[in-house]
């Protein structure tokens, strides 16, 4: 049902500042969660963040893109990944194996769209990774990613402690952020910074200055 209904409500189109990538997309977040919740007769349904190419992630999947070695060869987890834009990015760029990470049903089935759209092999797991208990195995990854998540202080809590996990046991962590309000002032160093076009419905301006960052 996931797969028809994002299919239905989105057009594959090209992203000016990816142009290595393809994205399925919509044209209004609004009106697209009114019918989420009209079909699926739900409220409170998360916000479609998969229909759309966040500021953050582009960042990200920019960097990576830029620089393929980050990811090349090994095994990379892009969290609330969303559409997956992160994860193509890893992907493209060479990763060899690489796993996007959702709690929304819809947001998985875009991925697997978007991954098909790409032509690239994402691998996905659908739950909430952020809150498992220290005693369950995760999976392994060499290189865990993060584009556009410190949108909530909730959101941000769970995934400050999550990443901190991650890089301490040896994982390159990195994260693209536009200036959200709970982004991390401590803990990170700076690696490379963009101007990002983006939906200027969903956001104050048609560029945002986005960030990516490296867990220190």
């Amino acid at each position: 049902m996931q797969i028809d209904f994002v299919r239905a409500h989105t057009e594959p189109a090209a992203l000016p500042f990816l142009p290595e990538l393809k994205l399925r997309q919509a044209a209004e977040a609004i009106p697209l969660w009114e019918l989420m919740e009209q079909v699926t007769g739900r409220k409170g349904l998360p916000p479609p963040f998969w229909a759309f190419a966040w500021a953050g992630g582009q960042g990200l999947a920019r960097y990576v893109l830029d620089h393929p070695a980050t990811v090349a060869g090994q095994t990379v987890l892009d969290l609330a990944a969303g559409s997956g834009l992160v994860a193509l990015a890893a992907a493209r760029a060479g990763a060899s194996r690489v796993i996007a990470n959702e709690i929304d049903e819809y947001a998985d089935a875009a991925i697997a769209l978007n991954a098909d759209l790409n032509g690239v092999a994402v691998e996905r797991a659908l739950g909430d990774l952020l809150r498992t208990p220290p005693e369950v195995p995760l999976p392994e990854a060499d290189v865990v990613l993060a584009g556009d998540v410190f949108y909530s202080r909730d959101m941000a809590a769970a995934m400050l402690g999550f990443l901190r996990r991650q890089h301490e046991r040896g994982a390159l962590v990195l994260v693209g952020d536009p200036g959200r309000a709970y982004r991390p002032t401590t803990g990170f160093e700076q690696v490379a910074a963009f101007r990002v076009p983006v939906n200027a419905d969903l956001e104050d301006a048609d560029l945002k200055h986005t960030t990516v960052l490296r867990m220190v």
